[in-house]
């Protein structure tokens, strides 16, 4: 059976019930990885998207220049799906290299050496379906990751 993707209806916005609701058992490990993004200076805030038909979670990692300007940089995406929820983080082509200096699992370099280039864009996904904290380490890496690669 395919996995089916949630928060489809522009009229209900993702509260925490919401999402509790939507992820059952994988929930404590979303309350957990979300409460975790603050200490990597990344918040993600909601919107619903016309063209996917669906609430997406948008992670932004912000930061001011020493000039004060202020930026920001996206981390990953986050959707809700029937008991998991999903990150997709899109990985510029020119740090491919640079992730094999970071201390990741065989499974997710794995990942980032059969990921192939999106059409002509210069970036690659990494997409994970998360239902336990068994993966934070390496998502966690990842988010420090992105957020470094400007």
């Amino acid at each position: 059976m395919d996995a089916l993707q949630l928060l489809r209806d522009s009229a209900v916005e993702p509260t925490s019930d919401v999402i509790a609701a939507s992820l059952g058992a994988a929930n404590d490990a979303f309350v957990r990885f979300v409460g975790g993004l603050e200490s990597h200076n990344v918040e993600v805030t909601w919107r619903y998207y016309n063209d996917g038909k669906s609430w997406l979670g948008k992670a932004l990692h912000k930061w001011t220049t020493s000039r004060g300007t202020p930026k920001e940089v996206t981390t990953f995406w986050l959707s809700i799906w029937d008991g998991f929820f999903r990150l997709s983080f899109y990985i510029p082509e020119k740090a491919r290299l640079a992730l094999e200096d970071l201390q990741l699992s065989d499974e997710v370099m794995d990942m980032v050496k059969t990921a192939k280039q999106m059409g002509k864009l210069e970036f690659f996904p990494l997409v994970f379906d998360v239902r336990s904290d068994e993966q934070f380490d390496d998502l966690y890496a990842l988010v420090d990751f992105r957020a470094s690669v400007k």
